[in-house]
C-alpha cells in the first residue's frame, strides 16, 4: 500500500455529545495502523487539551491550534507563533477596557487574571483546572493562541486594529481565540504532505465544522460527518454516517482504507 494518511477533527468527529469516543472508532483507528495508514488528529485545541484522547488512540501525529503547531511522531514539523509585540499591544488595550486573556503554549494555559469569573465561566469545559495566573507569560514563552474575554459589541474595536495580523474567532458569547491570520487545518496538512513528500490523493480528512472546511478541501478526500454542518458537508466528497452511528468506521470502509 502506498503512503496514506487519514486526519481526524475531535469534536463531533472523534468524541460524541458525551465527550467519548465510539468503539467502532477505535476499532477503525487500529484497522488503519495495521493496514499501514498514518493516523493524525487535527482540531483547533492545544496539544495539553487533547492529551488524553492521543493517549486513548495511541496517535503521535496532529496538528493543533488550527495549523499553528504541527507535530509528525513526536517530533514538532512546523509552528507558527503569535508575534510578542503584537500580543503585548492587545494586552495593553485589553486591560484598558477591562478585558482578560489566556495565553496558550503547547504544554499549558496561563492568564493575565487571577480567578476570573468570566474565564471560569468559559473555559470549564475546555481545561482541567483555571489557567494559571501569570501575566508575563508570553515574554518568555512561545504562545500560539490567544483567548480574549469581551462581548460581541466590543469585539470591532481588535478586529479592525489587527486585520492582516491575527484573525478572531468566536466561540463563545463572552470568548474569542486570536490566531495568526491565514492559519488553518490546512496549513498543518501541507506540513505533513512535504515532510512525507506525499501525494494529495493520499490524503483523506474527516471532519464536520466550519474550521474543518479547508481541511476537507486541502486534503485528497474530504469527508464529512453527517451530525455536521450543511457548510462541512457541502465542502466534502463524501458524506458519511454520524458520530454515533458508526460514521468513522463507515467512511473508513467505504473508501477502502479498513
Amino acid at each position: 500500500m502506498n503512503d496514506k494518511i487519514v486526519f481526524f477533527d475531535i469534536d463531533g468527529t472523534l468524541v460524541n455529545d458525551e465527550k467519548k469516543i465510539p468503539d467502532s472508532t477505535k476499532e477503525g483507528i487500529r484497522l488503519l495502523k495495521k493496514n499501514g495508514v498514518h493516523v493524525a488528529i487535527a482540531t483547533g485545541r492545544g496539544p495539553f487539551m487533547f492529551e488524553p484522547i492521543r493517549e486513548e488512540l495511541e496517535v503521535d501525529s496532529f496538528v493543533s491550534f488550527n495549523g499553528s503547531y504541527v507535530v509528525f511522531k513526536d517530533e514538532v514539523i512546523h509552528k507558527t507563533p503569535l508575534s510578542r509585540e503584537s500580543i503585548l499591544k492587545i494586552e495593553e488595550e485589553a486591560e484598558q477596557a477591562g478585558h482578560p486573556l489566556v495565553y496558550l503554549d503547547h504544554e499549558r494555559a496561563t492568564s493575565n487574571a487571577d480567578n476570573h469569573e468570566i474565564i471560569k465561566n468559559c473555559t470549564f469545559n475546555l481545561m482541567p483546572s483555571y489557567p494559571v495566573y501569570h501575566p508575563g507569560f508570553y515574554k518568555e514563552n512561545e504562545v500560539y493562541q490567544v483567548l480574549l474575554f469581551c462581548q460581541e459589541q466590543h469585539e470591532h474595536a481588535y478586529r479592525d486594529g489587527y486585520k492582516g495580523t491575527f484573525d478572531f474567532i468566536r466561540w463563545h458569547e463572552n470568548a474569542l481565540d486570536i490566531l495568526p491570520t491565514g492559519g488553518s487545518k490546512a496549513k498543518g496538512i501541507e506540513a505533513f504532505m512535504k515532510q512525507m513528500n506525499m501525494k494529495q490523493e493520499n490524503v483523506y480528512a474527516f471532519g464536520d465544522a466550519l474550521n474543518d472546511i479547508e481541511m476537507l478541501t486541502a486534503a485528497g478526500t474530504g469527508i464529512a460527518m453527517g451530525n455536521g454542518l450543511k457548510e462541512a458537508k457541502d465542502a466534502a466528497d463524501f458524506v458519511t454516517k454520524s458520530v454515533d452511528e458508526d460514521g468513522i468506521y463507515h467512511g473508513l470502509k467505504h473508501f477502502g482504507l479498513i
